[in-house]
């Protein structure tokens, strides 16, 4: 048995916001005007209601979703880096607001979060433990910006945080004898861990505000997924004697256009497979694979691949028959 994805649907904020608005909304240090846009293409990004939280933009990303393809979920998953709360966990309160009795549970490693969510969700349905499940994501990442900078190097450990976009996103997978899955594989690099953080709300800093934001290093990360990478990318085409022409999309996390243009010249990547959402949408963490679905032009029956890059850090790819 298989585990084949069988919807896809996503949710973006009416609201957006411009780079341009960004660096004008930045307080104490003055950045260079353009410099959010011209150094990572990234030129709106989508920004949830005061009143939304993770849970409410999975909740619209569920609902888009045709009725029929939730009849039978016996599992739901919330995969995502951002959480209503410490406990309990976010899926109870998205199953609550859809009214499912189904059991449910929390994945969260970072941008990977909903790669790693269908990771499960595949390892159960073929192992026979769930026939339907339901993977969802809400991502509230503008809530974690820094937007007071003292100084440059402050401005510089901020920057990664002036990327990020909130969105929702919903992904069934569904015990199939023929098609789905076919291939995945995950790596990482934990000693890479601090590259970039969010460190509050947990046991390091439960309280202290000052730590409510995201820190990060781009070109150390950039440094460790080349590390690490691009070989688990490359592995995935050799195993399986495929080549990128076989995929009528190759969605791959985007955080940068210069580092995704890179990664696709790294690996041979036609440039008519990619769905490149940044500069219109920004970097939407764990949403952004299911994004790339939801935009990408595929049809039943047709490969998709999918490539993960997240803070930790992780990589991870699956090939998928649709």
């Amino acid at each position: 048995m298989k585990a084949r994805v069988t919807g896809v649907a996503t949710y973006l904020p009416d609201r957006r916001l411009g780079s341009d608005e960004v660096e004008r909304r930045i307080e104490g240090y003055v950045p260079h005007a353009g410099i959010v846009e011209r150094l990572t293409g990234v030129r709106w990004r989508h920004v949830a209601g005061d009143d939304q939280q993770a849970s409410d933009l999975a909740v619209e990303a569920i609902r888009k979703l045709d009725p029929a393809q939730l009849d039978g979920v016996d599992l739901l998953i919330f995969a995502s880096a951002s959480q209503d709360m410490v406990e309990p966990a976010t899926a109870h309160i998205v199953a609550a607001k859809l009214g499912l009795s189904c059991p449910v549970f929390d994945v969260k490693n970072a941008c990977n979060s909903v790669l790693n969510g269908m990771q499960v969700a595949e390892a159960l349905i073929r192992t026979g433990v769930h026939r339907k499940v339901l993977v969802c994501t809400g991502e509230v990442p503008s809530r974690a910006i820094r937007w007071r900078i003292r100084d440059r190097a402050q401005f510089v450990d901020a920057f990664a945080g002036f990327t990020l976009s909130d969105a929702g996103a919903a992904v069934v997978m569904t015990a199939d004898p023929d098609r789905g899955v076919f291939y995945r594989d995950f790596a990482a690099d934990s000693t890479a861990w601090a590259i970039g953080t969010l460190p509050g709300g947990g046991t390091a800093h439960p309280r202290d505000p000052e730590y409510g934001y995201f820190r990060g290093d781009g070109r150390r990360l950039k440094e460790a997924f080349e590390l690490v990478g691009p070989d688990i990318f490359r592995n995935a085409l050799k195993r399986t004697g495929l080549t990128w022409d076989d995929f009528a999309v190759v969605a791959v996390h985007q955080v940068a256009l210069p580092y995704l243009r890179h990664l696709a010249r790294l690996l041979d990547i036609p440039e008519d497979r990619l769905v490149v959402t940044l500069p219109e949408h920004g970097n939407c963490a764990s949403a952004t694979l299911p994004l790339q679905l939801a935009l990408g032009g595929w049809s039943p029956g047709d490969r998709v691949a999918l490539l993960g890059l997240g803070g930790g850090i992780s990589l991870g790819v699956m090939l998928a028959e649709m």
